[in-house]
């Protein structure tokens, strides 16, 4: 009897209730070409659609910016493309952008979403490789007239529970960008001394509660317990923080968790020394009377960059920088709730 070769139709995840709620169930949401009202729909509550990034100060951005046609643009951060893909609108067809980004997955995404919106190799150069080389790109092409470095983690692997970049759903505690490089947040867990993870929690994210969780997790792996998914993690500094008043407990975890998870993020990707290498090459990377705009989204990455700019105007390789920061309107963080943390600041490099 010959076998029945037909490929059998897997049918899509179901799922109870009204609305889907994990991520693989979102398949509306992850087809965004396909189903644009229902995209419509998740963007007017205020939330980012599954498997999307909505670009964040896109407006301010292009204001200082003052791109033209035939100039020569360098994006840092690819990610979902929303700013590449504006920036090289203002070019109107004449000009180059390049992008970076460490992310195969994504960037693949990206790349093929822009070509088939007309942003092809003819215009756009995209590079898997990290932005702190933007020094090779510029010496290769004679150096950028703009750049915008994105400094934040895209929606779309904050959302992918594979990722591991949330506490809200469970997953590996991976936290890599580039999940083909380095060691995983797990493995650092690993490996890792109290007095150390409890320096690197206040280091990277001001985490007050760093002494107590530090020795809570060494304590566990200690046991031969890992500390290997978002779920361990979370319910490990959900049972630290249990000796906190009923009223504030709550409240305290989330935001524990979150600058937790930001803090094993910004160590395992090395981002610090990422972006202090980035700010060090950028005045090189800029032609004469080039602008360069940064978004930052905690206070550590702001620092740095406020540092670097301040002491580049002061050595006059700026003729002017951004004294203050500028926000996000009230409107765009109403619309996209992932807006409110940030902060842009920009340069002009000296002619």
């Amino acid at each position: 009897m010959e076998q029945d070769t037909k490929k059998v139709h897997k049918r899509r995840v179901r799922y109870k209730g009204k609305y889907p709620r994990k991520y693989e169930e979102k398949y509306k949401e992850l087809n965004p070409e396909k189903y644009k009202d229902t995209i419509a729909h998740v963007i007017s509550k205020g939330n980012t659609p599954a498997g999307m990034h909505i670009s964040i100060m896109v407006k301010e951005i292009l204001d200082f910016l003052q791109i033209k046609p035939g100039e020569t643009g360098f994006d840092a951060t690819l990610g979902y493309g929303g700013h590449t893909k504006a920036m090289m609108e203002c070019l109107k067809g004449e000009g180059h952008m390049y992008a970076t980004d460490v992310d195969p997955e994504e960037s693949a995404k990206t790349k093929k979403r822009l070509a088939e919106q007309g942003f092809g190799e003819d215009i756009l150069t995209v590079k898997l490789q990290n932005f702190c080389t933007i020094d090779e790109i510029a010496e290769e092409i004679g150096g950028f007239d703009f750049i915008l470095a994105d400094l934040g983690v895209s929606s779309m692997q904050i959302d992918n529970p594979k990722r591991g970049f949330s506490f809200r759903a469970d997953g590996p505690l991976d936290l890599r960008l580039n999940q083909e490089k380095g060691i995983s947040a797990a493995e650092r867990l690993d490996e890792i001394s109290r007095e150390e993870l409890a320096g690197m929690l206040y280091e990277n994210s001001d985490e007050p509660y760093c002494e107590e969780i530090a020795k809570a997790i060494t304590d566990e792996i200690r046991k031969g317990n890992r500390v290997d998914t978002t779920t361990k993690l979370r319910e490990l500094i959900a049972d630290t923080l249990d000796f906190l008043p009923e009223k504030e407990k709550k409240d305290t975890i989330r935001k524990t968790c979150q600058r937790v998870f930001q803090a094993l993020r910004i160590d395992v990707n090395r981002e610090f020394e990422v972006l202090y290498e980035f700010m060090e090459k950028l005045p090189d990377a800029l032609k004469p009377g080039g602008r360069v705009a940064i978004l930052t989204f905690h206070s550590g990455e702001d620092k740095l960059v406020k540092k670097a700019l301040k002491a580049g105007y002061k050595a006059e390789i700026y003729s002017d920088y951004a004294k203050d920061v500028i926000r996000p309107s009230a409107q765009e963080c109403a619309q996209n709730g992932r807006a409110r943390s940030t902060k842009m600041r920009w340069a002009i490099k000296a002619r």
